[in-house]
């Protein structure tokens, strides 16, 4: 089957097939990583600029060490600290990058909308990082990957998203992606902190962790996102984590062999206690490893697909 898009600029859009054909890619790039010798040469000669109008340490060293495994030429543009205090606008900045010939362009924004807009104006491929709270395509995609090589499936588990829904991309794309998939999703958030009308995004809604988290297969936890709180979404932080962080009584509730997930970083004491974080039910460090797989399997797909353009 041939990956038909010429950008990741959202899970949406994607079919089923599309997102079984990045895991399974994604499976072959983490046994690439596990060797002593993890480089390739699929992408040499290319260039990857990793555009970041937001601060992630985590996401983008994700994306340097897969671009930089797959042999390509990397740069990195912190644009919150340069260009862009000086007044310059996001389709500035996208003429003046088209204007260096990059081959893919990975954007983390704050406003959503923002890497779909780059899209329509740069020449190469883009995969959206990250935009506002909109959509994160390969923290769903890593968290996929994730569940799938642990329990086998997706299809039929029952997962829980729990926490910050409202302000969350990780949780639309994760929606998204399970619903294709065929999990039973559950959004487990204080009334404050989801969306309105959450039940049309295809999910069940708990209030409360004790019903959210009953007979669940995979816990995922959210950060509190207070960076995007423009008001008090939350009384305090002590009576968030009493009532919504994951400690081992509300984990107990859940499958004896649940997973517990966070896309990270995370607020230890706030969504979930250290020892749960650190548990054996914990596949948080996972998670990280898979995140370089999957945005390895993703430039690599995207650019065969633009040769692929190139060649028709």
């Amino acid at each position: 089957m041939a990956f038909s898009h010429r950008h990741l600029l959202g899970i949406n859009g994607l079919t089923e097939m599309d997102i079984q054909f990045l895991l399974d890619r994604s499976d072959e790039a983490v046994q690439l990583s596990r060797q002593r010798e993890k480089k390739t040469s699929t992408l040499r000669g290319l260039t990857q600029i990793n555009l970041f109008f937001e601060a992630s340490t985590r996401t983008q060293a994700s994306f340097e060490l897969a671009g930089k495994r797959l042999g390509a030429d990397v740069m990195n543009m912190s644009v919150g600290n340069s260009s862009v205090k000086k007044g310059e606008t996001l389709i500035d900045t996208a003429m003046t990058l088209n204007a260096m010939h990059p081959d893919i362009l990975i954007v983390r924004h704050g406003s959503a909308g923002a890497a779909a807009l780059l899209a329509q104006k740069v020449g190469c491929s883009v995969v959206n990082a990250g935009d506002g709270a909109h959509e994160h395509p390969t923290q769903a995609l890593l968290d996929a990957l994730t569940i799938r090589r642990a329990k086998g499936r997706i299809a039929g588990l029952t997962v829980a998203i729990c926490g910050d829904v409202l302000h969350s991309r990780v949780a639309r794309s994760n929606i998204i992606l399970l619903n294709a998939l065929g999990a039973r999703v559950r959004a487990v958030a204080p009334s404050t902190l989801l969306p309105a009308g959450a039940e049309r995004m295809g999910v069940e809604v708990f209030q409360t962790m004790e019903e959210g988290l009953k007979d669940a297969d995979v816990v995922m936890m959210l950060r509190l996102q207070r960076e995007r709180m423009a008001g008090l979404f939350v009384p305090s932080v002590r009576e968030y984590f009493h009532y919504f962080g994951l400690d081992a009584r509300k984990l107990a509730l859940a499958r004896d062999d649940a997973l517990v997930m966070h896309p990270g970083p995370m607020n230890r004491g706030v969504e979930i206690a250290s020892e749960i974080a650190d548990g054996p039910q914990s596949v948080i460090d996972t998670q990280v490893e898979m995140g370089v797989a999957v945005r390895m399997a993703v430039m690599e797909t995207l650019m065969q697909s633009a040769d692929g353009e190139t060649h028709s």
